[in-house]
């Protein structure tokens, strides 16, 4: 478990860097980090009372289109600045920029008091319920992606088609295409570790040009803040060696999709004992574990879309492609949307499978701890039997919504995720994915040329 270092040793390692500059960065609702640069000064006055940051980046999507459908802030605003302030639990030093003092930031409104459409805030707020009820949470990201030998400007030249993969065919787990890649297998492991997003481990998936890395378990924010940082770093690394990752939920309808999958447990106060484990169960699955699981398996269908936020991930959820389709639990079965795993003391989890690797983790790790803590507070009994087998043929199994905007109306009606979440947080989310569809029902894809264009 993290222990973050006193704030006057961190503000004075500010001070002595040799670097005039730091870099200050938030999350937005797509988990995309926007953020600056600021002179050191201006970082060290900013320290008591924050920072204004334009408030857009809670008004626009990923690619930078106002929203004309969001209450927070738009055009009847003015889009004005919004207070950032420093959190300075996260410095790190960027390997890949000089070094340079990197932090994370929270959005606060006017009074001060968190900002409800900030993801961060969001975590922040079901993590403070959960240690409330006097758990500690424990939460380990898993991001498979695809790798292409190009730069974004040759990916955007080739209208992100006929791309080359770093390495060709489908060879998972392979020890050949680590040592075929070794600069930059060795520089991903060597500066996420510097970089204060250590991993377990790094490999290639099946797929040309995938690969899949473990980040190492920690506090639920702190993985969090390291899953929207290894997404964002890899980029970065791979730049500096000619590789451009992508953490697309589906590149191609020939592969399987890339997941963002979540290990999770709750820890007593001290951080020393997994409540999740019982070694007098048959299964070694406490009560507490089963009431968790319970939470997440009533609660996938309403909150889904933030599992799958975008219109691509619903293309990953399909059926014999190592992603759920099905509301299901099992021990030990990757065919499941929910994987148990009661082994050791140390080790009993829970992976959540649902989620892809365009999933925000503040989003997707607080919407598997509110679950699972519904789940708890309320004991609900864990009825359905545990899958054997095929687990997308599971009689019986609740089907998941099938596209985001079934999704978003799930979540929208969902009367647990605005208890949990708040109105704002959810009605800011729900109308970012509507708006999101409405997009894409309005773009002519390749599809529909390859299709429609000569025969009809």
């Amino acid at each position: 478990m993290n222990r973050p270092a006193p704030t006057s040793e961190i503000i004075d390692a500010v001070r002595k860097h040799p670097s005039h500059r730091v870099k200050v960065a938030a999350a937005d609702i797509d988990g995309v980090l926007r953020g600056k640069y600021v002179r050191k000064k201006k970082f060290l006055s900013a320290l008591e009372g924050g920072f204004g940051f334009c408030d857009v980046v809670f008004g626009w999507d990923c690619n930078d289109a106002c929203y004309d459908n969001a209450a927070y802030t738009g055009w009847h605003s003015g889009y004005p600045d919004a207070n950032a302030t420093i959190d300075l639990t996260t410095y790190r030093q960027v390997p890949w920029d000089d070094n340079v003092p990197f932090f994370l930031a929270d959005f606060v409104d006017g009074a001060g008091a968190p900002l409800s459409v900030c993801p961060r805030q969001a975590l922040k707020r079901i993590i403070g319920l959960v240690e409330q009820a006097g758990y500690r949470p424990s939460f380990g990201m898993e991001f498979e992606f695809f790798n292409y030998l190009e730069t974004p400007q040759s990916a955007a030249d080739k209208g992100y088609q006929g791309m080359t993969p770093s390495s060709p065919g489908m060879f998972g787990y392979s020890v050949l295409r680590s040592t075929l890649q070794q600069p930059y297998f060795q520089a991903v492991m060597d500066k996420m570790e510097a970089f204060g997003v250590p991993l377990e481990g790094f490999h290639t998936e099946t797929g040309p040009g995938v690969m899949e890395a473990a980040i190492l378990f920690s506090d639920a924010l702190e993985a969090a803040d390291r899953g929207v940082l290894f997404k964002t770093g890899m980029k970065e690394i791979g730049y500096q060696h000619g590789v451009m990752s992508t953490f697309m939920a589906k590149v191609s309808p020939d592969m399987p999709g890339n997941s963002g999958h979540m290990h999770q447990s709750l820890w007593s106060p001290d951080g020393e004992t997994n409540l999740f484990h019982d070694p007098a169960a048959p299964d070694k699955m406490s009560k507490l574990f089963r009431h968790y699981i319970a939470g997440q398996m009533k609660l996938l269908p309403e909150f889904l879309a933030f599992f799958a936020p975008t219109v691509n991930s619903y293309k990953r959820l399909v059926e014999g492609h190592w992603a759920p389709t099905r509301v299901t639990w099992a021990i030990d079965n990757r065919t499941t949307a929910l994987r148990a795993l009661p082994g050791s003391p140390k080790g009993s989890r829970l992976e959540t499978r649902v989620p892809g690797a365009d999933v925000n983790p503040y989003i997707g790790i607080a919407a598997a701890l509110a679950a699972g803590y519904w789940g708890v507070v309320n004991e609900l009994e864990l009825t359905a039997a545990p899958v054997v087998g095929n687990g997308y043929t599971a009689p019986n199994a609740e089907r998941l919504p099938s596209n985001l905007l079934q999704a978003a109306e799930r979540l929208e009606a969902s009367t647990v995720a605005r208890e949990l979440f708040g109105d704002g947080f959810v009605d800011h989310f729900v109308s970012s994915r509507k708006w999101e569809w409405r997009q894409f029902q309005a773009a002519v894809t390749d599809w529909e040329r390859k299709r429609y264009f000569e025969i009809v």
